[in-house]
């Protein structure tokens, strides 16, 4: 074995984006592609001698081959030991929670999230600090102005380790130490949720589906819920990771868990329902016929966290992305904690988290954690929902009804126009903005506009400022519109349109959520010009 220093020139688009550099997989296997940029993560890093790394992936095509090159660069950048998850296989919460367990200075994610995989689908990377959470803005910048400079690249010429045997290996003097992908994790599911109490729940014929859409969260609920809470063999279905996820687009919503969805509104339909995305960092909850929105999901959860055992002494406050809808507000009032309200991106939670400030957090796009590692986390969420059924004996329904009824309903949508043409979406961005300043206090439809403006965040523990994450449209009566350009495609632009209206008498919680919001979407229309500047009549696809 040798090091060898190769030059290379630089790559132009290395930033990365909401959460780590996604491109196609063809781009990624472009010769030096991937070894510019982890070579630029470390040398923005410094001196990793006598350091741990963690590693690992949800399995989808190219992982392996990413997963060799990077076990040889970090061998030449004099990184002690990495912790590789078996089969070159970990969840995002997983990476999260094995850094801070073993105190490493930071991980390595292989996953484009929710995105396509196979030969002709999306890859991912990006590096996770030493809080487990990904790296912070100033950071992914750092290591993108590297990417435009970066001439060499240093890497081991050693042979490819066994990443499917257990135990240790040696890659140069760097120990290498392929681990169970789940243990780590389970134990920590451990210590937050009532493993007997939903044990006891399965015992007494509860039944439940969980789709793990042949992703990465698969074994992980196939050792938990299966192995350590006793549900029947089957329950957890599309359990096996593949390297196409199965031709499916691994995002778990109504619209792409059509199976789990078909399956919860049958005659015979389980008690519970749930999924998990690519990287296992997603969640949907489902009951008999009754999907549940993310925003609603953070909301209850909020407001019954002292069930669980890792919650009981209560919580410090809950954070949301910007556009999730303001249900968990309404909790945090009336529990007497702040709510504080971020761009999108879970770095954006990591300072609330590490100061004390927040213990629950959450995106509308199926996206929910909490203080237990630095990353959104989609078995963690199943569990929580499963201890509050056990705790209550109550349906997904009945929690989520009572939840409307007490706190009123915010119904909530999104429209996601894919693949649009880049300038197109740009222009309309740049149009919009131009109203702003003349929407406050206009009529739209029945509603009359309080604020319009660009979000920007002012980080509370750091001082630091992000400028221009999305356009609000709020109604005096607290109605929102809120357009924003998405970070995590890798072709073309999305615009995402979310739409939020609040409802607090009972006698209508139960439209029909597109029919609730008919008002609203026909004004983000009419604001934005959407059909004139992309040329699409309908979004398309809607949640």
């Amino acid at each position: 074995m040798s090091i060898t220093t190769i030059s290379t020139t630089p790559f132009p688009g290395q930033r990365p984006g909401t959460s780590g550099l996604r491109k196609k997989v063809s781009v990624f296997q472009q010769p030096h592609y991937l070894e510019n940029f982890v070579q630029s993560v470390f040398d923005t890093l410094g001196d990793c001698s006598g350091k741990t790394l963690v590693l690992g992936g949800d399995g989808r095509f190219h992982n392996l081959v990413a997963v060799q090159t990077i076990l040889r660069m970090a061998a030449a950048h004099g990184f002690a030991k990495v912790l590789v998850g078996q089969g070159g296989i970990l969840s995002t919460p997983a990476v999260s929670c094995v850094i801070r367990k073993h105190a490493a200075l930071g991980g390595i994610v292989l996953s484009a999230s929710h995105n396509p995989g196979g030969p002709d689908g999306d890859f991912g990377i990006k590096y996770n600090i030493a809080n487990g959470g990904p790296a912070p803005e100033n950071v992914t910048e750092a290591i993108y102005h590297r990417t435009e400079a970066v001439s060499q690249y240093r890497i081991s010429d050693a042979a490819d380790i066994d990443l499917n045997r257990l135990g240790a290996a040696r890659v140069e003097e760097m120990d290498v130490e392929v681990i169970d992908p789940v243990a780590d994790y389970a134990e920590l599911m451990q210590q937050l949720f009532d493993f007997d109490a939903i044990r006891k729940l399965f015992a007494g014929g509860f039944r439940m589906c969980f789709d793990g859409m042949h992703a990465v969260s698969g074994p992980y609920a196939k050792a938990i819920i299966e192995g350590q809470l006793g549900a029947p063999a089957g329950t957890v279905i599309n359990a096996v990771p593949l390297e196409d996820f199965g031709g499916h687009h691994p995002d778990p919503n109504p619209v792409n868990a059509a199976e789990l969805i078909d399956l919860m509104a049958a005659e015979n339909a389980p008690d519970f329902g749930a999924a998990s995305d690519g990287d296992g960092d997603r969640n949907m909850i489902v009951g008999r016929n009754f999907a549940v929105t993310p925003s609603d999901s953070l909301a209850v959860l909020a407001a019954h966290a002292t069930l669980a055992p890792g919650y009981r002494a209560g919580l410090k406050g809950i954070a949301r992305s910007m556009p999730t809808s303001q249900a968990a507000d309404r909790v945090a009032e009336a529990l007497g904690i702040p709510c504080y309200e971020t761009p999108t991106g879970w770095k954006f939670f990591g300072n609330l988290l590490d100061a004390g400030k927040a213990t629950l957090c959450g995106e509308e796009s199926y996206g929910t954690g909490s203080s237990h590692i630095r990353e959104k986390d989609g078995v963690w969420a199943v569990l929580f929902w499963l201890n509050l059924l056990a705790a209550t004996g109550k349906s997904v329904e009945q929690l989520v009804s009572e939840h409307w009824a007490r706190f009123g309903r915010n119904y909530y949508s999104r429209h996601d126009y894919e693949g649009l043409d880049t300038k197109a979406a740009n222009e309309l961005m740049a149009s919009l903005r131009i109203k702003l300043a003349s929407l406050a206090g206009t009529d739209l439809g029945h509603y009359v506009v309080a604020l319009a403006d660009d979000f920007e965040y002012t980080d509370p523990v750091d001082g630091s400022v992000s400028t221009q994450q999305g356009i609000r449209i709020v109604m005096t009566n607290g109605s929102r519109i809120v357009f924003r350009l998405s970070g995590t495609g890798t072709e073309g632009a999305t615009l995402r349109v979310y739409l939020e209206r609040y409802e607090a008498d009972p006698k209508y919680h139960h439209l029909p959520t597109q029919q609730a919001l008919s008002a609203l979407i026909l004004i983000a229309e009419q604001v934005a010009g959407i059909a004139d500047w992309t040329g699409r009549a309908h979004p398309t696809v809607t949640t």
